[in-house]
């Protein structure tokens, strides 16, 4: 029976726990949202998921590949906010001590480390947790989303391949030719002017494939949509090389299920950060939340 792996987007999950938990401080004056939340998240996974295998996957340093294409790419997104910045090792630590494993890498984010690492892990199921619309791009029969919502009460919400078509109106082999188009504000990549999600997922579905569009634009039958797609072959070029996901990364540390077992909790650890941050209910709660027993890792690989 093939083996079920999740990856985790670390700091998607980082930043929503630290907006939706409000501003707490231990006794010393030190933020302690995001921990709290990140403690919650992990308790969460334990319990909907009860994972074998998995890591949490974080971004690190500048995106160097895109930011060559594009200098503008994220450049709308403010710093992280220092309150956020000091919880960040203590969340790593807490992540650690739960038993999951960390990927990452200099200059790589980590949605290019999931998809590398969901394409090298077949043939066993890899389950994604993140709302990145990016990530649709890898759904297939074995790589699935699961989808968190903003009042979903600690439920995932399963997005495979009939749930993105029926979100996007295409499906996963046609989300960089629709992101191309429609472009995401999210990561600062502006689309073609005036094409919006609707014209765009009707194109595809009508003619299945971007090159196959600007090959004969005589197949568009707005003239407008005609005329605004002539004029944005360099933006579309330029999108479709900042979405598509980088598949080529290589690592030991994904080279195997095995190597992404995850280990018992440390539970004298996580209750230590939790008591360290004053967050006596939190550690009330890890302490009768996990049953596994230990081996923890972070692979940085280059």
């Amino acid at each position: 029976m093939n083996k079920t792996i999740y990856l985790v987007d670390a700091y998607a999950h980082i930043y929503r726990g630290y907006h939706a938990v409000p501003p707490l401080n231990d006794a010393a004056g030190r933020p302690s949202n995001a921990l709290f939340a990140m403690g919650r998240f992990l308790m969460t996974l334990e319990k909907e998921l009860k994972p074998e295998f998995g890591a949490f996957v974080f971004d690190k340093g500048p995106p160097a590949k895109r930011l060559a294409l594009h200098p503008e790419y994220k450049a709308q997104r403010p710093p992280m906010p220092d309150e956020l910045k000091s919880q960040v090792g203590p969340i790593r630590e807490l992540v650690a001590a739960a038993g999951w494993k960390i990927l990452e890498r200099e200059g790589s984010e980590a949605d290019d480390i999931i998809a590398a690492a969901a394409v090298t892990l077949a043939p066993s199921e890899v389950m994604v947790v993140s709302n990145d619309k990016d990530l649709s791009q890898i759904v297939d029969d074995r790589v699935k989303l699961l989808v968190t919502l903003p009042k979903g009460g600690g439920k995932f919400l399963l997005r495979g391949l009939a749930e993105v078509k029926e979100k996007f109106g295409v499906g996963p082999e046609q989300i960089v030719d629709y992101l191309a188009m429609v472009g995401d504000s999210s990561d600062n990549i502006p689309g073609v002017p005036g094409i919006g999600p609707k014209t765009a997922a009707t194109l595809l579905q009508e003619h299945g494939s971007l090159d196959r569009v600007l090959a004969d634009l005589g197949l568009v039958k707005q003239a407008k949509v005609r005329e605004k797609l002539a004029a944005a072959n360099d933006i579309l070029a330029l999108n479709r090389q900042l979405i598509s996901l980088d598949l080529s990364l290589v690592s030991e540390a994904w080279a195997e299920p095995e190597k992404l077992r995850l280990g018992s909790p440390d539970t004298a650890a996580l209750l230590g950060i939790a008591d360290s941050y004053n967050l006596k209910s939190l550690a009330s709660e890890l302490s009768n939340a996990f049953s596994r027993g230990l081996g923890q890792g972070v692979f940085e690989f280059s």
